[in-house]
């Protein structure tokens, strides 16, 4: 099988600060008393030396728990971030639904906001009118698609991005827990896309902390522990160790 995703040696660490002041006004109050005292920092290791590959047309799902690094390898993934060391190749549109909202304009209506998110993606004008009625049907927003998504709820919002990123035909599908906002109608109506996308071919990888749902849809499972790949292998295998993480 071809490889479309090849994370090599991937390691990336973070800033984390320690008792910094939380406001100008308490470093000047420290000026005062003669103390310049902005925190201490250090260094924390997210993700250290990951390597994997993820074929064409594989469903793969991302689990471990809340902090081990899942959503922050989308990010590398997508390019969004780089890594601290090692290298990432991708091949084929990628279309990241990582984040709540992002790539969206609060003050642009929903409407203006799927021109604005295909154009991201990479997408033209031309290209994104010809799925414009499918990407509004699917949302099933109704004359809210016509107002400024700074009024939609969040589950409005994903709804929106979602239907985005499954109708513009990107090879490449991340998604990072979106799956738990809205309602559960909408959910499984979401499920359906995903499985129909990837029987189309596509390559699909979903973080998330269901093990029902890497056991039901996906064909992989990379389970992440103390910044390391601690499982890449067979879904329900990869689903009980990540239930046996406590």
């Amino acid at each position: 099988m071809r490889p479309v995703i090849q994370a090599i040696n991937v390691s990336k660490s973070f800033t984390n600060w320690m008792d910094r002041p939380h406001s100008i006004k308490k470093v000047l109050i420290n000026l005062t008393k003669g103390k310049l005292d902005i925190g201490q920092k250090s260094r924390v290791t997210i993700l250290d030396n990951v390597s994997f590959n993820i074929n064409e047309g594989e469903f793969v799902g991302i689990m471990g728990k809340n902090g081990v690094g899942k959503s922050t390898l989308l990010k590398l993934l997508s390019g969004i971030y780089s890594p601290d060391k090692g290298m990432i190749r991708t091949s084929g549109r990628i279309a990241p639904l990582l984040e709540l909202g992002a790539g969206f304009s609060d003050e642009l209506t929903g409407y203006e906001n799927i021109f604005l998110n295909a154009a991201i993606l990479g997408y033209g004008r031309a290209r994104t009118k010809e799925k414009l009625k499918q990407i509004i049907e699917f949302t099933e927003l109704g004359d809210h698609i016509y107002k400024p998504i700074r009024n939609y709820s969040s589950g409005m919002v994903v709804r929106l991005g979602f239907s985005i990123a499954t109708h513009l035909e990107s090879q490449i599908l991340f998604f990072d827990e979106v799956l738990s906002v809205g309602d559960l109608w909408f959910q499984q109506k979401c499920i359906d896309k995903i499985r129909e996308l990837h029987r189309a071919g596509r390559t699909v990888v979903l973080v998330t902390h269901s093990p029902d749902q890497v056991r039901n849809f996906c064909t992989r499972c990379l389970v992440f522990n103390n910044g390391k790949l601690g499982f890449d292998g067979n879904p329900d295998e990869g689903a009980k160790y990540y239930e046996g993480l406590g």
